[in-house]
């Protein structure tokens, strides 16, 4: 069963989230404010934001999003706001070596070019049918890439299985340019991680994994763990835990954490996870409690093989002693596992 708030908006993460801009954009261009989408397309050096990177901007000049850590924010939205007057695309470029660059403060040693892309009318603009079809194929958990010619401005949306290249960025989960002039966007469904037990280190876990962007279930068979009044606004499943997992269908967008350190619990959700396709799963417990683990893993038929994809125990070695700290420790793990495999 599924327990949630009262208010199903509570849901939702807010659209104020700097991963949902396209969203805004077409929010924004649907209430007549007009929207503009500007994108990171090359970096060098040290930029601050890496391609892929998207801001939206409003005819009323309102902001979500970023494509330097603010330091050339102010001479897009200028860009971006003119873009909206002749509806024609362009690209800007930024480095150490430019003028303009020094005059906003990208004095980092960078150099990033931005795509500024009107949404709506005109022939080279975004249209508002194909950043609909954009934000319909997230919403769905569906994996795309928008390719978009800089030379003609000619854009397509793609899917898996449809092109070498965009399969190849959207297994690397990089955005960027192709030798064949495109600048293909990746597209892939939200983060998401599972954590079995709500307990005390699960409280700090979700909300460090919420600021990074990871949409998060917590399930725990004893309702007076899961509750609403320790978790407010989570979605909580109170199923068995490879009952909960089965129909959550973990995949290699997934990251699973188990924190129970009761084999009753964890064993059941491990053993589901090992064979998932998630691409990271932590257990709590000591060295010797994961020695256990393994003994009874074996005996259940489980590879050696398999039973090494187990982080145990959970979370990069940082000293950590708090709840909160060990939640650092479980994000830092899972990021350096999912960035650099």
């Amino acid at each position: 069963m599924m327990a949630m708030m009262e208010d199903p908006m509570a849901q939702t993460p807010a659209r104020t989230d700097h991963d949902s801009i396209p969203e805004i954009a077409l929010d924004w261009h649907r209430a007549g404010r007009g929207a503009v989408l500007a994108t990171v397309i090359e970096t060098w050096g040290s930029a601050p934001r890496q391609a892929g990177s998207q801001l939206a901007v409003s005819g009323e000049g309102e902001i979500m999003g970023s494509v330097s850590g603010g330091c050339v924010e102010g001479a897009v939205v200028t860009e971006a706001l003119q873009a909206l007057q002749d509806r024609r695309p362009r690209v800007m470029t930024f480095g150490v070596s430019d003028e303009t660059a020094f005059a906003v403060g990208l004095a980092c040693g960078g150099t990033i070019r931005v795509l500024v892309e009107p949404v709506g009318d005109g022939p080279e603009a975004l249209s508002e049918g194909m950043l609909a079809e954009l934000v319909a194929a997230r919403a769905t958990r569906r994996a795309v890439a928008m390719a978009v010619r800089p030379d003609d401005w000619s854009r397509s949306l793609i899917g898996t299985g449809e092109d070498v290249a965009v399969d190849q960025r959207l297994r690397a989960d990089r955005s960027g340019m192709e030798e064949d002039g495109r600048f293909i966007a990746v597209h892939n469904p939200p983060l998401r991680l599972i954590v079995v037990g709500a307990v005390h280190i699960a409280q700090a876990l979700v909300q460090v994994a919420r600021i990074c962007g990871y949409d998060c279930t917590l399930i725990d068979p004893r309702s007076a763990f899961g509750s609403a009044a320790r978790f407010p606004g989570e979605v909580i499943v109170e199923d068995w835990p490879d009952e909960a997992l089965a129909a959550l269908a973990p995949d290699a967008r997934t990251a699973i954490v188990t924190l129970t350190h009761d084999p009753k619990l964890d064993d059941p959700a491990i053993r589901i996870a090992l064979r998932s396709g998630a691409f990271y799963l932590g257990c709590l417990g000591s060295t010797r409690t994961h020695a256990k683990r393994v003994e009874r893993l074996l005996a259940t038929g489980y590879s050696e093989a398999e039973i090494a994809l187990i982080h145990a125990p959970v979370g990069l070695d940082i000293g950590a002693k708090s709840p909160s700290e060990i939640a650092v420790s479980i994000m830092a793990q899972i990021t350096a596992r999912l960035r650099k495999g």
